[in-house]
């Protein structure tokens, strides 16, 4: 999970937003609880699809919420938040794929892990984080060595790829991954028809994030000489900006066939603020929350001829210090109404209650790119 969807909570409205912060908050404390305060750095925004999709699904019965104490992170405030198997399941997966996270940092010798103390504290943590994670997929019903096969069969397959391997090969294990995840929510559910269009909007989306994950870091990858999908293959900007547009397309076909029970928060994330995800990440942004779109070009990243220019990269933090510099926000109200620099990629973001102007409704959750839905809440007419 590469934290691809990261939506502009105006853009949601107050009833989405509430939920949305509901999983978020429940991913954290379904960690908390069942693997201490430490595990909680690894709640991240992709892992909480797995709650919201599992909990889409479900009959709508009081055992998916429950109110939680006061917390920093909500000014203090209690909260309704998710619980159950959709949280757990998404706790799993999140600390399974941060265990190999961890362990592919060791292996590469980033910061202070080229240290030997260092990296052996860090390999006992992975280590943990993988036997935790697979404790909590077992409980629920799902076999997370799917995920390890995964990320043991990405590093292999990087190694071989070389210009004119298809990209679609590199990308292959995250899809294989998130395939999994994604079918295991409609078991949860009781829908198991649900099983395949969801295997089917996983492997899309798991390809869209690791798509989108490499054109982000393109620029920094060069500069840095690390490896990179795009760069190692030859694959073009503009033949991944084709691969995401096909990979939204067949995620918004595959929801289709999926029976909810109550989608709409799925359907915005999964389908318009998806969309907003891939705009962002090819410079083509149209919130005016976010930076403004290139003139270059569809395709063109910020910073081309025309574009505004690319704020100075500041380099990122470590692993370690990273995490406690988020331990630190976490002990503060700055990621929920203020702004806040990201603690390890160290751009500045602001926080999820900040007032800004999102633009009109219709630019925001582009109603009429949705084929005729009825999902949105902002009284446009998608049959545009």
């Amino acid at each position: 999970m590469f934290g691809i969807v990261r939506p502009c909570t105006h853009r949601l409205g107050e009833h989405l937003k509430s939920q949305w912060m509901a999983h978020l908050c429940g991913l954290c404390l379904a960690l908390r609880t069942d693997h201490g305060q430490f595990a909680r750095i690894v709640t991240n925004y992709d892992g909480l699809l797995i709650s919201v999709l599992t909990e889409a699904q479900a009959e709508r019965t009081g055992r998916w919420r429950r109110t939680a104490g006061p917390c920093p992170l909500r000014g203090m405030r209690t909260a309704s938040v998710a619980q159950g198997e959709g949280a757990r399941l998404a706790a799993a997966v999140s600390l399974v794929l941060a265990s190999a996270k961890v362990r592919d940092h060791v292996a590469d010798g980033d910061g202070l892990l080229a240290r030997r103390p260092v990296a052996l504290a860090a390999r006992r943590v992975a280590s943990s984080w993988g036997a935790a994670g697979a404790r909590t997929g077992s409980d629920v019903g799902f076999d997370t060595a799917v995920l390890v096969d995964a990320v043991d069969r990405q590093l292999g397959i990087e190694t071989l790829a070389g210009p004119g391997t298809p990209v679609l090969t590199v990308t292959e294990p995250t899809e294989t991954a998130t395939a999994a995840a994604f079918a295991h929510t409609a078991v949860l559910a009781g829908r198991p028809g649900n099983a395949e269009p969801l295997a089917e909007a996983g492997r899309l989306f798991g390809r869209l994030a690791h798509l989108l994950d490499a054109v982000e870091d393109q620029e920094a990858d060069a500069a840095s000489g690390a490896w990179n999908p795009l760069s190692a293959t030859g694959t073009s900007l503009k033949e991944a900006r084709r691969l995401a547009d096909d990979a939204l397309h067949g995620i918004r076909l595959a929801l289709r066939e999926v029976e909810f029970t109550e989608g709409r928060l799925a359907h915005r994330l999964l389908v318009h603020e998806l969309r907003s995800s891939v705009d962002r990440a090819f410079g083509t942004a149209s919130c005016a929350h976010e930076a403004v779109p290139s003139l270059a070009g569809p395709y063109a990243p910020p910073g081309g001829p025309g574009g505004p220019p690319r704020p100075p990269r500041r380099n990122p933090r470590g692993l370690l210090a990273g995490c406690a510099v988020w331990a630190g926000l976490a002990c503060t109200c700055q990621l929920c109404c203020g702004e806040y620099e990201d603690p390890w990629s160290r751009e500045r973001k602001d926080g999820l209650c900040k007032d800004a102007d999102c633009g009109d409704c219709c630019d925001c959750c582009n109603c009429c790119d949705c084929d005729g839905c009825d999902c949105c809440d902002c009284g446009c007419d998608c049959s545009c």
